[in-house]
């Protein structure tokens, strides 16, 4: 296994600060329609470097991790349409998949967590997509019919980016996975130090 470590953390640190170097803004007024929608959470490298963290935690630590994300992410964007936001949010964005990675190396290949490192890390996760729900909330097309299908575009990438990378992750060595987290956690440290 530790065959693996070395020449996957290696790539997956070139990754993240490949992807690090890159603006992390996505964030602007979106286009309408599904397929607006459905590239969304690809264009912004904060936004995507949370759904692998959620999907890399969901593999190292608990599947139950992503109805947690799902519930932040909804709970931000409810709160966006609502008028509610968060100073330095675009700070905060990065910082929220630092925290994620971090608690992934932190709780990971410690067996079996007990109930209350699995709430807590519940709560981070949720906490942490809910600001990335409330930033799409804030780009989400107004009409509505064109936001719908936005939203419903939105919802599919993410889902098949943080559940795809939970199952990939999850197969492979707890060596990858952490190296993963690694990567993530530098990715999301160089989003930090440029915002």
């Amino acid at each position: 296994m530790k065959r693996f470590f070395l020449p996957t953390t290696a790539l997956a640190l070139m990754a993240a600060l490949a992807l690090g170097a890159l603006p992390s803004e996505a964030h602007g007024t979106a286009g309408a329609g599904a397929l607006a929608g459905l590239a969304h959470p690809l264009l912004g490298v904060d936004h995507l470097l949370m759904l692998l963290a959620v999907g890399t935690a969901a593999s190292q630590l608990s599947f139950l991790l992503l109805p947690w994300a799902l519930g932040g992410g909804v709970v931000g964007a409810i709160s966006c349409n609502l008028g509610w936001s968060l100073p330095l949010l675009e700070a905060l964005a990065p910082l929220a998949v630092v925290a994620v990675a971090g608690l992934t190396l932190l709780w990971s290949g410690k067996g079996s967590a007990d109930r209350t490192s699995r709430w807590l890390s519940g709560i981070a996760v949720g906490t942490a997509v809910a600001i990335h729900g409330v930033l799409h909330g804030l780009e989400a097309p107004g009409d509505a019919g064109g936001a719908l299908l936005w939203w419903g575009g939105a919802l599919l990438t993410s889902a098949v980016l943080c559940g795809g990378t939970a199952l990939l992750l999850r197969r492979g060595p707890s060596e990858v996975g952490r190296a993963f987290a690694l990567a993530l956690l530098i990715g999301g440290g160089v989003l930090l130090s440029g915002s």
